[in-house]
Order: C-alpha cells, then sequence, then structure tokens
C-alpha cells in the first residue's frame, strides 16, 4: 500500500544527500592529495616513479568505477581475512583511488603546459628540481589545473551515486527507498535531481568565486568529464 509523497520524504532525502557531501568531501580532499603526488610523480626525472604512476593511472582509467567498487566492497575482505570495512569507508576509498588517477592527469597536463622556458630559466638559476617545481612549475600549473578540476569535482559527485549498489544510503539510494514507499518515483527523483544540482551549483559557484579572487577563468559546464562507467 503506497502513501502520497509528502514534505516528511524530504528528511530521508536530506539525510541522502548530506551524506553525499560528505562522501564526495573526503574522496575529493584525498583525491586531490594523492592525485597531486601521482602526477608529479608522472613527471619527475625518476623513471620507476614515472613507471609506477602511469601504471597506477592507466589502470584505474582503464577500469569502470563501478568495478572499482566492487573491488574494494567485496574483494578487500576476501584478500584480507579480517579485515572489515564498513560501507561509507569502501565507499570512500574507491572514489578516492578513482578520484587520484584523473587528478594526476590534471596535474600532469597542467605541468607539462607551463612554457618550458620557465623550466630552462629555473635551471639557468641554479635551481634544483624540487625547488624548480615549487617556485616555478606549480604556481603557474595551479592555475591551469583549476578549471578541470572543478568539473572533475562535479562529475565525482554524480558518479558518487554508484555507490547505492553497496547498500550505502547516500542520496540515489534514499530516493530508491522513498520511492517504494510512495509508489512516486517522478516526484521522488525530481526532488533527488534537484538536490544534485543545488550540491553540483554550490561546487560551480565557487569556482567562480575562486575565479575573482584570482582571475582565473573557470567555467566547469564547458569542460570534459571523466568516464564513468
Amino acid at each position: 500500500m503506497f502513501r502520497a509523497f509528502d514534505w516528511q520524504d524530504l528528511i530521508p532525502l536530506a539525510k541522502g544527500a548530506w551524506l553525499t557531501i560528505q562522501l564526495c568531501a573526503m574522496s575529493g580532499i584525498l583525491g586531490i592529495i594523492f592525485g597531486l603526488i601521482v602526477g608529479i610523480a608522472r613527471t619527475s626525472p625518476s623513471r620507476i616513479a614515472r613507471w609506477i604512476s602511469t601504471i597506477y593511472i592507466s589502470c584505474v582509467r582503464g577500469i569502470p568505477i563501478l568495478v572499482i567498487i566492487f573491488f574494494i566492497f567485496f574483494g578487500i575482505p576476501l584478500l584480507f581475512p579480517g579485515l572489515e570495512l564498513d560501507k561509507f569507508t569502501s565507499a570512500v576509498i574507491a572514489l578516492t583511488c578513482f578520484a587520484a588517477a584523473y587528478v594526476a592527469e590534471i596535474v600532469r597536463g597542467s605541468i607539462e603546459a607551463v612554457p618550458r622556458g620557465q623550466s630552462e630559466a629555473a635551471d639557468a638559476l641554479g635551481l634544483n628540481y624540487w625547488a624548480k617545481l615549487r617556485y616555478v612549475v606549480m604556481p603557474q600549473a595551479r592555475k591551469i589545473m583549476v578549471p578541470p578540476g572543478v568539473g572533475f569535482i562535479i562529475g565525482l559527485v554524480k558518479d558518487s551515486s554508484l555507490v547505492t549498489v553497496t547498500g550505502l544510503v547516500e542520496l540515489t539510494h534514499a530516493g530508491n527507498i522513498v520511492t517504494n514507499l510512495t509508489g512516486d518515483p517522478i516526484m521522488t527523483f525530481l526532488t533527488v535531481a534537484a538536490m544534485y544540482f543545488v550540491i553540483c551549483y554550490s561546487i560551480s559557484l565557487l569556482g567562480r568565486l575562486y575565479e575573482k579572487r584570482t582571475g582565473i577563468q573557470v567555467d566547469p559546464l564547458k569542460l570534459p568529464e571523466p568516464a564513468s562507467v
């Protein structure tokens, strides 16, 4: 017996939206940190570091994110008996692994986009690799990597709906639960879509705020998004 969709159904949807925000914030921050490390390793003078980072990026980008989610949630406990990961932790690890590979490519592309003359000038001044990276290359690369980075985070929010397969009650899963109670998928998922829009548009506004403060042109809607499933 279904009941009508009413304002009380907004409560579980809001809780799901809050969990989605927490999930994306944690995996986004960790993904940016690991992505920076992998991206810098991808362009480092060390051949071993370049090989390891290239293998990681190629493997993760070549696997659907849904497979990564399944592997972390179901595979890790089988490989390491006794290691129990809750649904939220599994989802954060899966999304972080996914995000790090794409952020690493954004970092690599941004570093390589810095004019070669800048690196040559730093070499002429006698700066070592890390000093050149810190004081010459990264300040310029940072401005280049911000627009695609904002676009990727928006894509990550949408891809996070795939963790619903683990049973984690994020926004999409909360929508399924409410639909089962009300039998009204149109109203329910219009509300879910509106909540996703608010989250993504807020990220876009933060990007525009950063644009005003730094003079960087940020327009995520014109940027390519990472491949999903």
